[in-house]
């Protein structure tokens, strides 16, 4: 809405102060667009480039380097806080206005007028008709190298447009492309770069561990893509509050939050197919991680990153991952200690195949012994957490996945009936397990009613869920069922179901 005002107000000759008006009269009620955010909307500048501007200021007038960051402008503009007499009069002096126009009450220190030329540029309807600048200089504010460049504002302007996408009711269709993935990419290299280089309250800290933990609750239930904009959202602000080093107790919670978000993202490129970003953002939270000690944290993000080789990559790498996953978490009751075990055997089973020898189906039936021994340790909340915890029907799932791989039919259709029953309300994960059911049919013969059981799987499934990560077991089903009997009559009625169709709009997500 902002862009649209400004870009009518330039074109009609209003000035910077008259559109910054009309934004914050249009856009404040709507989304309490403030006055001080509206002049810098009316700018089409960033927050950093209103930073650079008080600096240069503040050099101009040989003082030392202010301590003013983005994070603290943002709070300016959000009104969680009111900058003080200095910073008031250099941000007037910035958009050339009084501390009124801002939404400031009472006089500036300086005593005197702000609508000075040179700082921002003034509109040239103003220069002009005050006489003050020559042509030449009108030409050099004009110049190409001096309009703003594009800021790390835009990646979040990306995700933004992409969720209004998802949330209107239009026929736009918001795609996981590439103008999506390089503003995720963006987000989370500005992150790493931050970790290896780092005042907010401890109020805000509060509610954005609480957000973060809702992302948590919203990863069975929201589409992908749409979470993916949410998450990366508050990742980038997390971002923001670290650019400045904080007292040691807030900077590990922040580590936290930042291993978490980072975690539950590379999560979400799983399910939207993307291995290589996946891993990408799982190195994000290691390092995360590895600042705060927590080694429950360190241990979990490792377990989960362990799921992109499980699905995309070699099960043996997967394997390792989830014996240093184990090693990490060492004795500490934890959601690691239960997932670890779990994907190590999922590994073997997947190495192994259905014709399994005897060793390896004991192995693989230790570990998830391991992992119910660990499942009765952990504590309650992390019980019925899905993202950052780890829940019973997730192990009767996996547990189930771990046995039809191994060709344990008997085994695992008991635990996979039990699992669908417990997975009501996730499409995905319902999905999977539907698909185990069938492959177990497959292995027992019984190929119609293999067939018939992924058709059924696949007609439950929305097209906004068809993500690469949910199409590989169907298509291995299929490859499945081809092996047994590739002229059976049902089989082209299946493949008709596995026919590509768009990906990633809807409403729930998947559950890697």
């Amino acid at each position: 809405m902002a862009r649209r005002i400004r870009a009518k107000g330039l074109a009609t000759g209003r000035t910077s102060a008259q559109i910054a008006e009309e934004i914050h009269e249009n856009c404040g009620p709507q989304f309490g667009t403030t006055k001080i955010k509206g002049h810098r909307l009316a700018h089409g500048i960033a927050l950093a480039d209103v930073i650079e501007q008080v600096r240069a200021l503040f050099d101009r007038d040989a003082k030392a380097p202010p301590g003013i960051g983005e994070t603290l402008l943002s709070a300016y503009e959000s009104g969680l806080k009111r900058p003080g007499p200095e910073y008031l009069h250099y941000l007037c002096s910035v958009y050339r206005v009084e501390p009124g126009a801002l939404g400031y009450d009472g006089p500036c220190i300086c005593g005197h007028g702000h609508r000075m030329p040179g700082v921002l540029g003034a509109d040239v309807k103003e220069r002009t008709n005050a006489g003050s600048n020559s042509p030449r200089e009108l030409l050099i504010h004009q110049r190409p190298d001096a309009i703003p460049s594009p800021s790390d504002e835009e990646d979040e302007n990306i995700l933004r447009r992409t969720l209004l996408k998802l949330l209107s009711n239009s026929t736009q269709t918001a795609k996981f492309d590439g103008e999506v993935l390089g503003a995720a990419e963006g987000i989370r290299r500005r992150m790493d770069n931050i970790l290896v280089s780092a005042t907010v309250s401890p109020a805000m800290l509060d509610q954005w561990e609480e957000a973060t933990l809702a992302f948590g609750r919203q990863y069975t239930t929201t589409a992908p893509l749409r979470l993916l904009c949410d998450v990366l959202l508050e990742l980038s602000a997390v971002r923001s509050a670290m650019s400045f080093r904080q007292p040691i107790d807030l900077q590990e919670r922040l580590c936290r939050m930042a291993a978490q978000l980072a975690g539950l993202s590379g999560m979400i490129m799983i399910n939207l197919g993307d291995h290589r970003l996946a891993r990408a953002f799982f190195r994000t939270g290691r390092t995360a991680a590895d600042e705060t000690g927590d080694r429950a944290l360190r241990a979990w993000v490792t377990a989960r990153e362990a799921l992109v080789p499980l699905y995309y990559g070699d099960a043996r790498e997967a394997l390792n991952l989830a014996k240093k996953s184990r090693d990490l978490a060492g004795q500490t009751p934890c959601a690691a200690q239960a997932m670890a075990p779990v994907v190590e055997a999922r590994a073997l089973a997947m190495i192994s195949g259905t014709d399994s020898k005897k060793e390896v189906v004991d192995q693989a039936k230790r570990a998830l012994a391991r992992a119910r021994n660990a499942f009765s340790h952990m504590k309650s909340h992390e019980r019925e957490d899905m993202a950052f915890g780890y829940t019973e029907r997730q192990l009767y799932f996996y547990q189930g996945d771990v046995l039809t791989k191994l060709g344990q039919t008997l085994e695992a259709e008991v635990v996979l009936d039990q699992a669908l029953d417990k997975y009501q309300d996730h499409i995905i994960d319902q999905t999977l397990i539907r698909l185990d059911r069938a492959q177990c049919r497959v292995i027992e013969g019984e190929v119609g009613e293999a067939i018939a059981m992924g058709i059924e799987a696949m007609k439950l499934l929305g097209p906004e869920y068809r993500t690469d990560f949910i199409m590989r077991p169907a298509v291995a089903l299929e490859q499945s069922i081809k092996a047994r009997d590739a002229n059976h009559p049902d089989l082209a009625a299946f493949q008709e179901q596995l026919r590509p169709s768009e990906l990633a709009i809807g409403e729930g997500n998947g559950g890697a």
